[in-house]
């Protein structure tokens, strides 16, 4: 199987991030191995990660795309997509003319995508994604009618892949993302651990944080006592601000198991971050995974099927007071919502997807 990614490590890219993670889950589980092929050019990496065979393209372009699977033999694609992980304006023709090519080029050749974003359908107009929208919705309808199967992160994301392919997609699995910085097992309880808040992910979510919620992360620190907050990710593009009496400390980029260990000793995981789309958020996917208190404000309600404020996670603008009783009662839900899609479960459901598609060949 190969599986195609935009980046992988040392790169910092969520994206690849989980399609490394899968491939070696699935080596673990299935005994498969997966060849990753990186859709950068300008990637610079090992020929090896985590012990997955790794090649990346030449050039972004059909040819070189088509070329590269055949060379490498590749008979299944499994694609982990998002448009603006492979161009810039999230519009990669060279991405759906080389898989169409190469799907035509034998029958049995089967492609199987998990969509970790469809299109753009909510950008504001003076933003690129707005006016390039209606080429990404036709780069994704090409693309989910050459799939064989289809699965996404969002039951959202599953209808518009479903009316995209007419149809073609009626059983579309619905997987929220699991945690990229590990899933440790034997958690201490809220009251054994350092009284930390844990602000992790890319600059944009971070920032907002500072930028926007400052007030409610002040708020959370007082209700639970938290003594230290800090900050994970890369270096954000303002100065970090006092939280009341709390300097937020920062340790830039981590190695995963550094950032699973911080996690592991905190109480709170803070975030900011459209509520609606917690299911493809690898920050609250890592705080669900550590059994801390997901804290977020307000912000593009409601919650997906299956998530509720006050029960999975605190929205800390609505005025009401939280303590560390109630706090591990959160986490715990959190954390036992998300072991129905942790990484064994996710290469599961992928591998009922692959094998089915043995008798359809």
């Amino acid at each position: 199987m190969t599986a195609i990614v935009p980046r992988l490590p040392p790169a910092v890219d969520g994206l690849g991030d989980y399609g490394l993670s899968l491939a070696q889950q699935f080596y673990q589980t299935f005994g498969w191995l997966t060849h990753l092929l990186v859709g950068d050019p300008l990637w610079s990496g090992p020929t090896e990660v985590g012990g997955c065979p790794v090649q990346q393209v030449k050039e972004r372009s059909a040819s070189a795309l088509l070329e590269q699977l055949q060379t490498s033999n590749a008979n299944l694609v499994l694609l982990h997509y998002v448009g603006q992980g492979y161009a810039r304006r999230g519009c990669p023709f060279w991405l759906v003319e080389g898989l169409e090519t190469w799907r035509r080029s034998n029958s049995q050749h089967q492609l199987v995508t998990m969509f970790h974003e469809v299109y753009c359908s909510d950008e504001p107009i003076w933003s690129s994604g707005f006016w390039t929208s209606p080429i990404q919705k036709q780069l994704a309808r090409r693309l989910s009618c050459l799939s064989d199967r289809c699965l996404t992160s969002r039951q959202g994301y599953a209808q518009m892949i479903r009316q995209l392919s007419g149809d073609q997609h009626q059983q579309i699995p619905t997987l929220p993302v699991f945690s990229n910085v590990g899933e440790p097992q034997d958690l201490r309880p809220l009251s054994e651990r350092s009284r930390r808040v844990v602000v992790f992910g890319g600059v944009g979510w971070r920032s907002r944080v500072y930028q926007t919620a400052l007030e409610h992360l002040e708020q959370i620190c007082n209700q639970l006592e938290i003594s230290e907050i800090v900050d994970i990710g890369p270096p954000l593009n303002l100065p970090l601000p006092a939280v009341g009496k709390l300097t937020i400390r920062a340790l830039g980029i981590l190695p995963a198991s550094e950032i699973s260990a911080y996690l592991t000793d905190a109480v709170v995981g803070f975030f900011n971050y459209p509520i609606a789309y917690l299911e493809k958020s690898t920050m609250f996917a890592a705080y669900c995974a550590h059994r801390l208190l997901p804290v977020s404000t307000t912000w593009a309600l409601p919650a997906p099927e299956g998530l509720k404020p006050g029960e999975h996670f605190w929205l800390a603008d609505q005025g009401q007071s939280i303590d560390l009783p109630r706090a591990q009662t959160i986490a715990d839900r959190a954390y036992q919502w998300y072991q129905t899609h942790n990484l064994s479960n996710q290469a599961r459901h992928f591998a009922h997807c692959i094998t089915s598609l043995s008798g359809e060949g």
